[in-house]
């Protein structure tokens, strides 16, 4: 009895260890001291979950030759640049989800260290491992930004129904190293998403053959532009995207996508000044336009918009489903009547084809 007795207290001391452990946690890593956490590897090679060889590098299209200028925009420049990625580290075990575990993360970037929201399915793996959606977000002030507080229904959605989902905070943005702006001139953004892309390629749990990619607003941008740089991304989901081609991204973002001509001392201005207008000089503006290599596309693409978004022209979503069905790609596109930036009023919907979309395409035969 005695014995019994002492097991019994035993199992109970371990168990209030363990609940104490769960109390402490928090979700917010701006109250984090730099560094990981104490008690986690901070080492890769040092902790069997992030001990797996590295998976196979990220597939880079060829770079096309379109045009003779040199900018660092050009599809072509991204296509000749290396995204080796690194080892995911995890910084800090966040509270769980329904049916999945979230992560506040670490990865290599331009050799800067990024930020990132990482949940894996708590269930039973499929064999190959689970497939990853990369998660890009729309716009958000970089000293607003905090790493676990936006788009977290959206995130939730994809985290629960069997994917790793992955959100890089982006350079930065947070705590994240290096300095933010310059999406829509300079690739920035897109270098540290594709650097994402083969670090979850890396991680043991992930599926480097089943690969997605969702953005929002100005990540929708981003994820047209990762799309045509690497095969490895198999389907990707735009909501209310910046997805003009050069420069009417510029020159028709207005309401009613009307066309206007380039302000003087604007980016676009300068470039006309430098490489000449779309009429003239044709070729250069296609060589920066994610739209101009639609045919290179490893993958559909599902595209949604609201007619009352106030932020990104709805004309933009359309312009891109016209250049996809041209490129004879797969596309789909759902508009929602009267909706906001967000596509609020329809987000049940959206999200219920967006599962259904990455399904389709990341999980046959699974």
């Amino acid at each position: 009895m005695p014995a019994q007795v002492n097991k019994t207290r035993l199992y109970l001391f371990i168990i209030t260890l363990l609940l104490m452990a769960i109390a402490c946690e928090t979700t917010d890593p701006a109250s984090l001291v730099n560094g990981p956490a104490a008690g986690l590897q901070s080492n890769a090679a040092s902790s069997p979950l992030l001990s797996a060889p590295s998976r196979t590098a990220l597939q880079i299209q060829p770079p096309s030759g379109m045009s003779d200028s040199a900018h660092p925009l050009q599809i072509d420049a991204m296509r000749a640049r290396e995204y080796p990625g690194s080892d995911i580290i995890i910084e800090r075990v966040l509270d769980p989800g329904s049916n999945y575990n979230r992560y506040y993360v670490s990865y290599l970037s331009d050799g800067l260290k990024i930020y990132a929201l990482m949940t894996v399915p708590n269930s039973q793996m499929p064999t190959a491992g689970w497939p990853a959606i990369l998660f890009n977000h729309g716009y958000i002030p970089p000293d607003v930004y905090r790493t676990t507080e936006r788009y977290l229904a959206y995130v939730d959605q994809m985290a629960s129904n069997g994917y790793i989902v992955f959100k890089s905070d982006y350079r930065g943005h947070d705590r994240s190293e290096g300095a933010a702006g310059g999406v829509y001139s300079r690739d920035n953004y897109s270098v540290d998403v594709l650097n994402a892309v083969a670090s979850v390629k890396r991680w043991p749990e992930a599926d480097p053959d089943r690969i997605g990619m969702w953005g929002h607003s100005m990540g929708g941008f981003i994820t047209l532009r990762s799309m045509v740089v690497a095969r490895d991304i198999k389907a990707g989901v735009i909501w209310a995207g910046v997805v003009a081609p050069f420069p009417d991204l510029f020159t028709r973002w207005n309401p009613g996508a009307r066309l206007t001509a380039a302000a003087p001392g604007s980016f676009v201005y300068s470039l006309e000044q430098e490489y000449g207008s779309v009429e003239t000089n044709p070729d250069f503006w296609n060589s920066i336009s994610a739209n101009a290599y639609l045919r290179d596309l490893n993958g559909p693409v599902q595209i949604h918009t609201g007619t009352a978004d106030a932020d990104v022209p709805w004309q933009f979503s359309e312009m891109l489903y016209t250049d996809m069905l041209a490129a004879n790609q797969t596309a789909e596109l759902y508009t929602y009547e009267g909706d906001n930036h967000n596509i609020s009023n329809y987000f049940t919907t959206a999200m219920g084809r967006t599962i259904e979309f990455f399904d389709r395409y990341l999980k046959t035969d699974l």
